[in-house]
């Protein structure tokens, strides 16, 4: 039963993982977003970043349930963590050079 969660939730922390690619379709099919719009789906994409993010670490802690989608996912989420914080690194540079 336990094992039965677990594998729930590491296709759950996947699914959450790969939600901000969805970031793409709108300028796939050249739609544009309003400044509202964009700001709200930025905010869902951070949300889901580190949700997925503590999904698949607990799903990976834990020994008898870790498998290659609990790896993927994490991966996956992992990726996305280093690119945020790339882009706040980034910012904090940008904005302590402007004084």
């Amino acid at each position: 039963m336990e094992n039965k969660k677990f594998k729930k939730l590491s296709i759950a922390a996947v699914v959450i993982s790969v939600l901000p690619l969805a970031t793409f379709i709108p300028s796939l099919l050249n739609i544009t977003l309003s400044d509202g719009v964009r700001s709200v789906w930025a905010g869902v994409n951070i949300v889901s970043v580190l949700v997925g993010f503590a999904l698949s670490v607990v799903c990976v802690k834990n020994h008898d349930s870790r498998s290659a989608v609990n790896i993927i996912g994490m991966v996956i989420s992992s990726l996305w963590m280093l690119l945020i914080c790339s882009i706040l690194a980034l910012a904090v540079f940008v904005i302590s050079g402007l004084h």
